[in-house]
């Protein structure tokens, strides 16, 4: 089989980077695909985070500080940028404007006024492929949970509830970083970092919050900054966010919660879907297992736990018997946004990337959860 060729550029080298870079050097794992990355250009502010992908990539040829150097290259045919929120819009306009594909990391904008002016540019460039990062929707339960509610399998919903959770901020000991500032990750807080991955779902099954009450929480009130002072933090660390729902045929409650600080939870992402016919539950500490429910009027109300096997979006070697992780997540995300990139509305599987005009509607209910907090009342987003 002939494969397509993507060459890629990395703007800003950091832990996501180097995943992606993990990810295209396992796209032997992927069966049957006709295209495959090639990541050729890296840019990162400092040269020495450069360096890892310089000795582990062989297909890198260009590494430089100058993202605008990435974006010059004319072999350089998509990126893949992942900088703080308050350098998202000038990144992320650029690139689309010099006509490369975008796949970007949340929020998509330090703000609502930032996120219109890349949603602009996303609508003045068609011919550009914009997509957001979110892996959590390609792990093996979520997806079966979004393939139940595409058949409409839920019945009439009752609520959803879908969250974030990690705790690595209960040390008041860890120290300040980019997150909590305002200058750079901007006043939305842990909404802003983590709330995409929990709108992503909720936002494609066309689950779009109608109104918030939201509560928002700072916990950790200063931080060391690294040279021996206390400095205080400016940011959200915890939010949980109360919407309604209304679509053509249905209303119900969508509770949404991020939270920087949330006693052992390593990681925790989650979705709960109830409703009159079928009720399901995912979450990532117990990946394997998928919770479900179906009910006929009179039957007897049980859970039931499926242990889910290695099934994904795109197939893969991996066997059934094995376990699924987070980097199998990213490698089926970066296999759609891929498949997208040169299949269009043909792609193998109907799972695509967060999309923006998903982000705006995320910056929309943030910028109302902010509102909410102010005032103490339900804002309509």
């Amino acid at each position: 089989m002939t494969k397509r060729i993507i060459n890629f550029g990395i703007i800003g080298c950091g832990l996501m980077g180097r995943e992606f870079a993990s990810a295209a050097a396992r796209w032997l794992h992927l069966l049957d695909l006709d295209f495959e990355p090639h990541i050729v250009a890296v840019c990162a502010q400092h040269m020495k985070s450069t360096e890892w992908f310089s000795q582990n990539v062989p297909t890198v040829r260009l590494a430089t500080t100058d993202y605008r150097a990435v974006l010059d290259d004319p072999e350089v045919e998509a990126v893949y940028i992942a900088v703080p929120h308050n350098l998202h819009a000038q990144f992320y306009v650029d690139a689309i404007d010099a006509g490369k594909h975008l796949l970007g990391e949340k929020p998509f904008g330090i703000d609502l006024q930032a996120n219109e002016a890349i949603v602009a540019a996303v609508h003045a460039h068609p011919e550009v492929l914009v997509r957001c990062s979110s892996q959590f929707p390609f792990l093996p339960g979520a997806y079966r949970i979004g393939q139940w509610a595409r058949e409409r399998g839920f019945g009439k919903v009752i609520e959803v509830e879908a969250g974030f959770w990690h705790s690595s901020d209960l040390d008041p000991q860890r120290p300040l970083n980019w997150k909590r500032r305002l200058k750079t990750n901007g006043e939305y807080g842990c909404m802003g970092d983590l709330g995409l991955h929990v709108l992503h779902m909720p936002l494609r099954l066309g689950w779009v919050p109608r109104s918030v009450r939201a509560l928002l929480s700072r916990i950790v009130n200063e931080r060391p900054d690294g040279e021996g002072e206390l400095t205080p933090t400016e940011t959200w660390d915890n939010a949980i966010l109360a919407c309604d729902v209304e679509t053509e045929d249905q209303a119900f409650p969508l509770m949404l919660s991020t939270k920087r600080i949330a006693p052992g939870h390593g990681n925790t992402w989650f979705i709960r879907v109830l409703g009159t016919e079928l009720s399901a539950f995912f979450a990532t500490q117990n990946p394997k297992q998928l919770a479900y429910l179906p009910y006929s009027p009179g039957d007897v109300q049980a859970w039931r736990m499926l242990d889910m096997p290695h099934t994904s979006a795109y197939p893969v070697i991996t066997g059934s018997i094995f376990e699924f992780g987070f980097s199998d997540a990213i490698l089926q995300m970066w296999a759609a946004f891929c498949d997208e990139l040169v299949h269009g509305p043909d792609m193998q599987q109907p799972f695509h990337c967060a999309t923006p005009e998903e982000t705006h509607l995320s910056h929309r209910l943030f910028t109302a959860a902010l509102e909410s907090q102010r005032t103490g009342n339900t804002i309509l987003v």
